[in-house]
């Protein structure tokens, strides 16, 4: 075969059907010239973020160690609700957290049981929520505007209220979940989107 060449990929599999990507790149950038471009980073998801409210007056009102060990039992309820729904914990900074879902009602429905759990300690959160395409590169964690969207999203939230974009309000369309229209808003950075609150 003219200008053929050899290659060795690295890994231990010997059979070219356990991982035929890099096998297949291979050949069709040979036969075209082009190295095919992989979009398979790029995932649909739903990005939830939550945030207390007033965190910063808690934790002055409280002290160092009370608002740690507050802190530490908001974080179990927030863990178990999020792997109730099957959701993926991505970062928690500070009393916020950041976690992605594969179906947008599963986020809107953990939403309400962080908000819901969160009361018996006596704290209101602030929820957003958006669903878009996220890039998800090994090792790394997730970005993209999405996330983006949904982090401005639940910075417009008020006490208790859980924001979502249209986007994932007309997803969630038959699932039973109840939403009230607050507006077009400018989002920073991400330009205007239609917000709803959830009715729950």
């Amino acid at each position: 075969i003219p200008d053929a060449k050899f290659v060795e990929l690295p890994g231990e599999a010997h059979v070219p059907w356990w991982d035929p990507d890099d096998i297949v790149d291979e050949v069709e950038e040979f036969l075209t010239g082009v190295r095919p471009t992989r979009l398979e980073n790029r995932v649909l998801a739903t990005a939830l973020f939550t945030d207390i409210v007033d965190s910063t007056g808690r934790a002055q009102a409280l002290g160092d160690h009370a608002w740690a060990e507050l802190l530490s039992r908001h974080h179990e309820l927030v863990r178990r609700e999020i792997e109730q729904y099957a959701g993926v914990e991505i970062d928690t900074a500070g009393d916020g957290f950041f976690a992605l879902f594969d179906g947008p009602a599963r986020a809107v429905r953990c939403a309400v049981g962080i908000r819901n759990a969160v009361r018996s300690l006596g704290l209101e959160i602030r929820a957003g929520i958006h669903t878009g395409e996220v890039e998800r590169p090994p090792g790394e964690a997730p970005r993209g505007i999405a996330v983006h969207v949904a982090a401005r999203v639940a910075a417009q939230a008020g006490a208790g209220e859980i924001l979502v974009t249209s986007t994932t309000s007309d997803l969630v369309a038959g699932s039973g979940l109840e939403f009230s229209d607050r507006g077009e808003i400018e989002l920073k950075g991400v330009g205007r989107r239609r917000l709803y609150a959830a009715r729950l």
